[in-house]
Formats: structure tokens, C-alpha cells, sequence
């Protein structure tokens, strides 16, 4: 059975971009962002995948969610909907939501499993935010905390949720 799994950074305010873009740079929450897609399927709307600034993320199958099928997205599968997309994937052992928020809005009531990274910051700039979660329905069951350093201007701390059933 295939695992759904949303992976994000949030803020503290729940933001996590402005004009399609992230809001911070830190390298060892990309690193961790890496490691655990690498070699898996990934769903993502339109704005996500034209803010990558290289296209479709090697070594991971790409899903872009979109009612532009046609419009000619490069080594990736579009999809115009959840279903087709989560369709696609059907023999993978794990998906991969990674964002917008819309995307992250409508895989939320279906994930199984959410690796969050906190950004210890506001942003009252921000223009996106990560939907509201019932923290009832989610068990911690890993964290680790990392103060601000030279190459990270924010503390910031990772975590891993399962659904309780």
C-alpha cells in the first residue's frame, strides 16, 4: 500500500512562501528535503513546479497538478486532478506532496504521514500559507531542533507525524 506523505516548512504564522517563492534559505531543511524524496513520486501544483528554477527534480517521478495538461511540462506527468495523479502512483511505496497550498489543502484530509520543518520565524510578507491541521488526528513520533547558525539565519526544527487511526 502506498504511503501519502506531505512534506513542508511553515513558519510560525503558517506561511510558507511569497510571489512563489520560498521565504527562507536553509540548506540542511533542502538536504532533508532531498534525502527523503529522492527515488520517489512527487505531487506538486503548476506554481510549485514553475518555481523550481530547473524544471522537473531529477531522480523522483514528477506530478504536476494542472488544467493545462497540454501546456507542455518537461519530464514530468501532468494530471488535472488528486485522483489521477494519486492514480499514477499507485505502485509506489511512497508520494510526496510538496506544495502549493492548494495542493497541500486538498491531500491533507488523505495523507498518512507529514515531515514538517518549523521555521522559528513570522513573515509578514508572506502571500501563502500551509492550511490549518487538526493536531488531534497527527502523533509525533521523531523530532529534532536546530538553533540558528552561519548557514541558517532561523532556528528551525524538523518532525515527523503519523495519522493515529
Amino acid at each position: 500500500m502506498t504511503t501519502l506523505s506531505i512534506i513542508a516548512a511553515i513558519a510560525e504564522d503558517n506561511a510558507i512562501g511569497k510571489d512563489r517563492q520560498l521565504l527562507w534559505h536553509l540548506p540542511n531543511d533542502m538536504k532533508r528535503f532531498k534525502q527523503l524524496t529522492t527515488g520517489h513520486a512527487i505531487i506538486m501544483g503548476r506554481k510549485t513546479f514553475e518555481s523550481l528554477p530547473n524544471g522537473a527534480l531529477p531522480n523522483r517521478k514528477n506530478i504536476v497538478l494542472t488544467t493545462l495538461p497540454e501546456a507542455g511540462f518537461v519530464n514530468c506527468f501532468p494530471c488535472e486532478s488528486m485522483k489521477d495523479a494519486l492514480e499514477l502512483c499507485e505502485n509506489e511505496e511512497e508520494v510526496f506532496i510538496i506544495g502549493g497550498a492548494l495542493v497541500y489543502r486538498q491531500a491533507l484530509a488523505k495523507a498518512d504521514k507529514m515531515y514538517i520543518t518549523r521555521v522559528g520565524a513570522t513573515f509578514p510578507d508572506a502571500d501563502t500559507f500551509f492550511p490549518v491541521v487538526d493536531w488531534s488526528q497527527w502523533e509525533e513520533v521523531e523530532h529534532q531542533l536546530f538553533p540558528a547558525d552561519e548557514k541558517h539565519a532561523y532556528p528551525y526544527s524538523f518532525h515527523t507525524y503519523v495519522r493515529k487511526r
